[in-house]
């Protein structure tokens, strides 16, 4: 036995199959010559492939110091290859997911649920998304290569509800002193000169391709040709009540006989220091589930405990399409048909602000606009194909989740993969041993 796994034949065949099992999975065959290298590695040796270590080195041995490079170049290339095709690890930064995912929460990120897409930008620096360590705008990638999008067999398909990694959709474009804002969102609000003028508070205007956006983590509550609607805070997917998932949460205003809620009871309800806003000893707003809105109604000082939500017809602009013709806000607006490959809609200048940002940034056409005439690469369209399929992301924590509600939908290409289980969380509001929240962790997703 121990003769096989040594022939040099054998280990060619094993790596060798491996290899074309990849090439396949890829399904780009311009991969294949890299079985010739191979083939010389274990068989023919005319190539002294590992330049940095010594071909016959004396008592058979190679120093110390090119053993650890041996090591470091074998985890970085190994783990580089786990982390672009199959799992890879994510940190939650924001509340917009409790109480279904808590800030501080270490979750491992599976890339073969929906398939793993191959990088667009294959020249980056290791293990750093899309700034170099210790800078505030170093691109840590270079833009010599740019490939198209292609996505590689997956265990499924993108479902209600699941729990998905993606891309931000509005982060083509980045002010580098606000990455946390959506670009679009700053010049809806401050206008483009002033954005692009005042670099002090707004820094250097950068591009970002699709693969070097910022990673967003939402639920995905409507996929393509799903019908989605929200009335009063409540959604509705294809004309049915959205499931009462155990996480979902919205703001609550609480009220009081003028005695003060004791914060030992609201660390047992789990709502966070940064959550309690407390105006007075009557009057507070928590971010609450239906659960913990029930249980804070029978304390025996509260008064009263309502939902928060915003009346129709009173129009926020950040909310998406952003047009004065769609009256919408974040607890009312739609109907909205979510797009999907192959499907056609008929294009009128009436809803054209629902597709336009699809048509022409994610599917890359020249779209032009004349009173009611639209034109696509330059010809009179009344209808479009589209070529991708789309998804509605929302956060558990409604009323505190920025998401489709603001910039729509989210394009198939964008989608980096499915959060799977928390391997660790921290609670910042305490002090270790603490702080680890054991129960937590090992604990899938749902």
């Amino acid at each position: 036995m121990k003769e096989i796994l040594s022939n040099k034949w054998f280990k060619f065949s094993v790596v060798g199959g491996l290899y074309l099992l990849w090439v396949i999975w890829m399904g780009n065959f311009w991969w294949l010559p890299g079985l010739a290298v191979i083939f010389d590695m274990y068989i023919t040796e005319k190539v002294h492939w590992a330049f940095w270590k010594k071909k016959n080195p004396p008592n058979g041995r190679q120093t110390k110091v090119v053993e650890w490079i041996d090591a470091i170049i074998f985890a970085v290339i190994a783990a580089t290859f786990i982390r672009m095709f199959f799992i890879e690890a994510y940190t939650i930064p924001t509340s917009s997911m409790e109480k279904s995912l808590l800030v501080g929460d270490y979750l491992f990120v599976s890339k073969t649920a929906y398939g793993p897409k191959t990088p667009n930008t294959p020249l980056s620096f290791p293990f750093v998304h899309n700034t170099m360590p210790l800078t505030k705008g170093t691109k840590s990638y270079l833009e010599w290569i740019q490939k198209p999008y292609h996505r590689m067999a997956g265990f499924g398909k993108i479902k209600n509800d699941d729990v998905v990694v993606f891309h931000f959709p509005e982060g083509d474009t980045v002010a580098l002193n606000m990455q946390a804002a959506s670009y679009h969102q700053l010049v809806r609000d401050y206008g483009r000169e002033r954005v692009w003028g005042d670099k002090r508070n707004f820094g250097e205007i950068v591009p970002r391709p699709v693969d070097k956006r910022e990673n967003y983590i939402k639920r995905c509550v409507a996929i393509p040709g799903d019908e989605i609607k929200m009335e009063r805070g409540q959604l509705f997917v294809n004309g049915k009540p959205q499931q009462n998932l155990p996480g979902l949460q919205h703001n609550y205003k609480v009220t009081t006989n003028g005695t003060a809620i004791n914060p030992k009871a609201l660390d047992k309800l789990k709502i966070a220091e940064d959550d309690r806003n407390v105006f007075s000893s009557e009057q507070y707003e928590f971010p609450l589930t239906e659960e913990s809105a029930g249980k804070l109604k029978e304390f025996t000082n509260v008064v009263s405990v309502e939902k928060i939500t915003r009346e129709p017809g009173v129009w926020e602009p950040g909310v998406f399409p952003s047009h004065q013709d769609f009256q919408w806000n974040v607890d009312n607006f739609g109907p909205i048909v979510i797009p999907g490959k192959d499907k056609t809609v008929q294009l009128t200048a009436e809803n054209l602000p629902i597709y336009n940002r699809v048509i022409s940034v994610y599917e890359n056409n020249k779209l032009e606009v004349n009173g009611n005439e639209i034109k696509i690469n330059g010809e009179v369209a009344t209808s479009y194909t589209f070529k991708m399929d789309y998804y509605w992301m929302m956060g558990d924590n409604r009323n505190n989740s920025a998401d489709s509600r603001y910039w729509g939908f989210v394009p198939e290409d964008h989608v980096v993969g499915k959060a799977k289980f928390i391997w660790l969380s921290m609670d910042k509001d305490r002090s270790f041993p603490a702080k680890i929240r054991l129960g937590r962790m090992f604990r899938g997703i749902k």
